[in-house]
């Protein structure tokens, strides 16, 4: 091959040279030598050295566009390279560089669930869930190869609002399926005969032995745990099966029922009570409750937990008067909460400018008051 390259050059030049290596590196799908040469071809028609020696490029104009243009088609057929032999990490280098997730996305979609052969699969999850490509088939494969204690800590470090709720979706049905599927195994040994439904309640309804001698069907910790993240459903199936876990937490032994953070102390009863409201159930009831937190003594100075959780209750409900009335009540402090409205961007939602405009003359914001001003 290097007698071939001299002989090309003497015979054909330069450009003969590189498309001889372009065609090596394709038949034996070496995407590097592929992408060297094709960025080593446009070197040599820019004018600038075959071997890169600057940190930066100088070039401008018409120059500039041919190299960005080579350099992205370049990377295009590289990256391809690496996904037509299954090579989703080294594609991803290429396809990263010139801001074209969808094809590795497309290809991570296509990972067989549970195929642990597959080379470099964390590195794959990686790419998947950590760095955005394909946040829902990532988590999936969390699942899958790594379990849900290891999903749930996954989960937690997620800042994206649209692939949280693709996430916590997966969460939530996957640990119903699991609960379901050993309470349903338990009765056939017992009745013999499993049950048609996957309904938890249904599964559970006159069945009070299914928790005799602390009996259990999946891990108490993994269960409170999906329950803290449940509040940020949005969607209602989903939502069901959360209120069933829930339900499901209540019936346990008392050795699993742990303390939760307040204004969910009792992990259990007090997501149920949330969690139905939400789906439009006991709504009112679900207000008292979470208002009777909110106005008992809090545990120290600047404690708004459950007024927080109040407030964004009650916006969830579309009840925004109300919402605005329970923060100038429970939270007069100028400065907002992190985990929910503030009373200004509560003025706002509700369109009670005259609010805000007093609310703002009380603190001091100039800003505030301006909107209420120009919006009243």
């Amino acid at each position: 091959m290097f007698d071939l390259l001299e002989q090309k050059f003497r015979s054909d030049g330069p450009e003969a040279v590189f498309d001889l290596l372009i065609q090596k590196a394709r038949e034996t799908q070496d995407h590097r030598m592929l992408f060297g040469a094709r960025i080593m071809q446009v070197r040599h028609r820019t004018g600038l050295p075959l071997i890169e020696t600057e940190s930066v490029l100088d070039l401008a104009g018409e120059q500039r566009t041919a190299y960005e243009t080579a350099f992205r088609d370049a990377a295009r057929e590289a990256g391809t390279l690496c996904l037509a032999a299954g090579d989703i990490p080294s594609a991803w280098a290429y396809f990263k560089a010139i801001g074209e997730p969808a094809p590795v996305a497309a290809a991570i979609e296509n990972v067989s669930e549970g195929e642990g052969a597959l080379e470099n699969l964390d590195r794959v999850i990686e790419i998947a869930y950590r760095e955005g490509v394909n946040p829902r088939k990532g988590f999936e494969l969390i699942l899958k190869q790594h379990g849900i204690c290891s999903a749930i800590t996954w989960y937690g470090s997620n800042p994206d609002q649209e692939s949280r709720q693709q996430c916590l979706r997966l969460l939530v049905r996957n640990l119903h399926e699991s609960v379901s599927s050993a309470i349903k195994e338990t009765i056939a040994r017992a009745e013999g005969g499993a049950p048609e439904t996957d309904s938890l309640p249904e599964l559970m309804e006159a069945r009070a032995w299914l928790f005799e001698g602390m009996s259990s069907y999946t891990d108490s910790t993994h269960l409170s745990s999906i329950l803290r993240y449940a509040p940020e459903l949005e969607d209602n199936e989903t939502l069901r099966m959360a209120i069933d876990l829930a339900e499901y937490g209540q019936r346990l032994d008392p050795m699993y029922h742990f303390k939760g953070d307040p204004p969910f102390e009792d992990t259990y009863a007090d997501h149920a009570v949330y969690l139905r409201a939400l789906a439009g159930e006991d709504v009112d009831l679900a207000i008292a409750h979470f208002r009777e937190k909110a106005a008992a003594p809090a545990r120290f100075p600047g404690d708004t937990a459950a007024a927080e959780v109040l407030i964004d209750l009650l916006v969830r409900l579309d009840r925004r008067a109300e919402a605005l009335q329970a923060s100038i009540e429970y939270l007069p402090a100028p400065e907002g909460p992190t985990n929910c409205p503030s009373a200004l961007q509560l003025c706002q939602l509700a369109g009670d400018y005259a609010t805000l405009r007093n609310l703002a003359r009380q603190r001091e914001d100039l800003l505030g008051f301006a909107a209420g001003v120009v919006q009243g």
